[in-house]
């Protein structure tokens, strides 16, 4: 139960960086974000070819498929302590 403790906290200090994230760590907070939410993403791709923020944001979600939701959320942990400093 900690661990979610600590993981609420740290969704709450993401969004209160002093200086935002490059596009890459933001795809990787968000990835671990929804593997520790949802699990693995589903096997349905962004129908429209040309939105490549959502192309973007389900590749990196995919790319997490396994993962426990408890590795997860200590990797988004990790990723939060680590910009802050």
């Amino acid at each position: 139960m900690e661990l979610k403790v600590n993981f609420d906290a740290a969704v709450a200090e993401s969004k209160a960086l002093s200086v935002k994230p490059s596009n890459e760590t933001l795809l990787q907070l968000y990835s671990l974000y929804k593997q520790s939410t949802e699990g693995d993403a589903g096997d349905d791709a962004p129908a429209n070819p040309f939105d490549f923020v959502a192309k973007a944001k389900y590749d990196a979600w995919s790319s997490l498929k396994g993962t426990g939701k408890e590795t997860a959320m200590a990797a988004y942990i990790d990723l939060v302590n680590k910009l802050k400093g």
